[in-house]
């Protein structure tokens, strides 16, 4: 559902981490509560799920690490590695150049989020058709001068 704060519409984006594996993880992604598919990230390492990576246990390593728990502010802008404008999600403690992109494994996400459906095993298949779809919706969020959120939960 759209949430409405001080004439400001905001776009909400719900990720909910469903399953922490050993070296990838698996969530499904919502958008103003619909479901739009799933998603593939690096391990979760903030173990105590508060939205920082400095505890005991918590060390971020580079391109094999989940971004923290929490809400975070999207933005679309052009990304110079895929060369096209993509979500870019903004003050992600410990990390920078966060996107949400196609991929189909976890060796493709380098911290970033991928989308898909999640029908084998570690992996999100359909994935740019499942970006296709996710790009389309902030597109016209963007288009409207909406505020986009993500926020990324377990539950």
């Amino acid at each position: 559902m759209k949430k409405i704060t001080k004439n400001l519409i905001i776009m909400k984006l719900l990720l909910n981490r469903r399953f922490l594996g050993e070296s990838y993880t698996i969530g499904d992604l919502f958008i103003d509560d619909a479901f739009y598919g799933n998603t593939l990230e690096d391990k979760v390492r903030d173990g105590n799920m508060d939205g920082d990576l400095t505890d005991p246990g918590e060390e971020k390593i580079y391109g094999q690490t989940a971004i923290p728990y929490g809400k975070y502010k999207v933005i679309l802008s052009f990304s110079n590695r895929f060369k096209r404008i993509l979500p870019l999600l903004l003050d992600v403690p410990h990390f920078t150049g966060i996107r949400i992109h196609p991929g189909n494994t976890a060796e493709d996400t380098h911290g970033c989020i991928l989308v898909g459906l999640n029908s084998e095993k570690g992996k999100v298949l359909s994935s740019q058709e499942t970006f296709n779809r996710v790009m389309a919706r902030l597109l016209e969020a963007d288009h409207r001068k909406e505020f986009i959120e993500i926020e990324i939960v377990k539950t």
